[in-house]
């Protein structure tokens, strides 16, 4: 009966996956469409493509509304892409930078969306002062993975992570209005993390790249 359960909620949530996969295509249609055409026909063909796309989302375990989700889709412009996520790895004599975040309790590395107009590795910089009080330099790209690839936790939009390399340059320990704590951890004693953020398969890529500098980048 358990494997039976298992197996039943597995392919549920398989199924909702591909749901939301599906449906932020549609979103990307729509709001490339939306972006190009001058025809009023096709614009509301569009729009309806949007609803459709956030009435799915809606039914895929995403926990809102679709008619917020409209209005969340239509502050997107421009052509879709997806989004980029920046994660800095920061080492000190083989531990690992973690910050706390308020928003759900879980340790995770110092990062955050990139900002227009910055490069990723200013990002990064930027995001780790930020977070944790501490000053980096951005040395390499450990890896850039596809969010849905590894294990997050579903979310609506599609996403790019970039995960440096940082060295410790200065700096001391500080929390932010987004993280409450800021430690560095041994290998063996990471705390529960943030999944939405980082997974324990990541830190632990990151561990083995601190101890292979000649690692090439790793990517999906």
């Amino acid at each position: 009966m358990g494997d039976a359960v298992a197996e039943r909620n597995t392919s549920c949530l398989e199924a909702s996956l591909q749901i939301l996969t599906w449906a932020r295509k549609l979103q990307a249609v729509a709001q490339t469409g939306l972006t190009y055409t001058k025809d009023a026909y096709d614009i509301e063909r569009y729009r309806t493509l949007q609803q459709m796309a956030a009435e799915m989302m809606a039914a895929s375990s995403i926990a809102t509304a679709p008619a917020n989700l409209v209005d969340l889709f239509k502050g997107e412009i421009g052509y879709a892409t997806p989004k980029v996520d920046v994660r800095g790895a920061v080492f000190s004599q083989d531990r690992l930078l973690l910050v706390k975040e308020r928003s759900d309790g879980g340790w995770t590395l110092p990062g955050g969306w990139a900002d227009v107009g910055e490069t990723p590795s200013f990002s990064v910089v930027r995001e780790v002062k930020e977070e944790s009080g501490y000053d980096v330099v951005a040395r390499k790209i450990a890896a850039v993975y596809d969010r849905d690839l590894h294990g997050h936790p579903p979310t609506l939009y599609h996403t790019y992570k970039l995960f440096f390399l940082c060295e410790l340059v200065g700096g001391s320990p500080q929390a932010s209005h987004e993280t409450e704590a800021v430690s560095f951890f041994p290998e063996d004693s990471i705390p529960p993390l943030s999944l939405s953020r980082v997974t324990p398969s990541q830190i632990a890529h990151l561990f083995e790249h601190h101890r292979h500098p000649e690692w090439p980048t790793s990517f999906d």
